[in-house]
């Protein structure tokens, strides 16, 4: 993905906040235990959150008595996290991007990225979430990734909808089981990452990476799923005559054969870094 197109397209998300915060679902309850287990989350824990939306894992943060400094790149999307977040006082939502955030003098004890990390520039993430951690604290990021399962007949159907709508389309994508989808080392620091003929800077200043893997099925209506293809940047960005086609093409394929209702399976990894001593 190149610049250009990364900052285009992360900048689609804020454009319904609303439907956003309704269509898109929160992440496995799990993923806090294992939050609180390997990274300390809990009562005082200190935590600096990029890009979060509409404060899908922020609020559970919350609950478990975090500090929490959020840093999203959409107003209206943090408009809405505000308000979801209105009785914890220990939460602060900022609107910016988190490269040009100027960090505090009080370094964070966690710094988390739930399927945002990849939106922010490669020369940057790395090194600067290393700058805002303490020694020894964690670089938290979560991955969501659509796996072959749930009602996979139809997401062998629908790719004739995007095929036909969406010009960006392999032709005869197919999912892959979770058990097949390698952990998620794109531009990870603790590994050894290249881009171009180096390594992101900040990479070697962290420890080897840690993985927690959760698999879960979700169901949706004909108008939940049609909402949830609305959040996607690759639906969003493509031109309304083509985002009308495709909507509707995949609403009647819903209706029609799988009388409305779609089951879709997720693998959401959590990978943990540790930032070393200097």
């Amino acid at each position: 993905m190149t610049e250009t197109d990364r900052e285009r397209l992360r900048r689609t998300f804020t454009q319904d906040a609303e439907n956003y915060d309704r269509a898109r679902p929160g992440y496995p309850p799990r993923i806090y235990d294992d939050l609180a287990e390997l990274a300390g989350t809990g009562p005082g824990c200190r935590v600096l959150e990029l890009g979060c939306g509409t404060g899908k894992a922020t609020v559970p943060l919350a609950e478990r008595g975090c500090r929490i400094v959020a840093v999203e790149l959409g107003a209206e999307l943090a408009a809405l996290a505000r308000r979801r977040l209105a009785g914890h006082p220990d939460v602060e939502v900022e609107v910016a991007a988190f490269e040009e955030w100027p960090l505090p003098p009080e370094p964070f004890d966690v710094v988390l990225a739930a399927t945002s990390f990849h939106w922010i520039d490669p020369a940057v993430r790395v090194a600067k979430a290393a700058d805002a951690l303490r020694p020894g604290g964690t670089l938290a990021t979560v991955s969501t990734h659509h796996v072959a399962g749930g009602t996979e007949e139809f997401f062998v159907d629908v790719q004739a909808c995007y095929e036909r709508f969406d010009p960006s389309t392999p032709p005869g994508l197919r999912l892959a089981p979770a058990a097949d989808v390698p952990h998620d080392s794109q531009e990870s620091p603790g590994r050894t990452v290249v881009q171009g003929n180096a390594a992101l800077p900040g990479a070697d200043r962290f420890a080897p990476p840690g993985f927690r893997r959760h698999e879960r099925d979700i169901t949706f209506t004909t108008r939940q799923y049609l909402d949830l293809l609305c959040t996607f940047s690759g639906t969003r960005a493509l031109d309304a005559p083509a985002r009308a086609g495709l909507l509707e093409c995949v609403g009647a394929l819903i209706d029609g054969r799988y009388a409305g209702k779609v089951t879709k399976r997720y693998l959401t990894e959590l990978r943990l870094v540790r930032k070393m001593d200097p």
